[in-house]
């Protein structure tokens, strides 16, 4: 968690930045072989030099983008998370609570499907 430090420390509001690092926290515990990293000024994960999901603050939400391929596969499972989502990210608002079974079946999903990959995205 410390590649996130100081990304987190530049969230002025405390909400935003707890959720923040709860996230991140998650992510970095149920996955300890992704790659946390920053880049485009976001957080990220990676998994043998490929991108697996990425994280960025709104006003009104916690954005994830786990790639468009990601988002096409659990367009329903977002959709009945109460969450709307983008062809590149899914929005989360602050007030919302996270669906992290949601959140592992995405980063499993990238994980798995881009086992082969060899370039940063897909």
């Amino acid at each position: 968690m410390d590649v996130f430090a100081e990304y987190l420390a530049q969230i002025d509001n405390p909400q935003q930045r707890a959720r923040t690092e709860e996230v991140l926290t998650w992510v970095t515990n149920k996955f300890p072989n992704l790659m946390p990293k920053i880049a485009w000024n976001q957080p990220m994960f990676t998994d043998h030099g490929t991108y697996i999901i990425g994280f960025s603050i709104a006003k009104p939400h916690l954005a994830v983008a786990p790639e468009k391929a990601g988002i096409d596969h659990f367009s329903a499972e977002i959709v009945l998370a109460g969450y709307d989502h983008t062809k590149q990210l899914i929005r989360i608002k602050w007030d919302s609570p996270v669906d992290f079974s949601l959140l592992e079946q995405l980063i499993e999903f990238n994980i798995l499907d881009k086992a082969d990959c060899s370039s940063f995205w897909r």
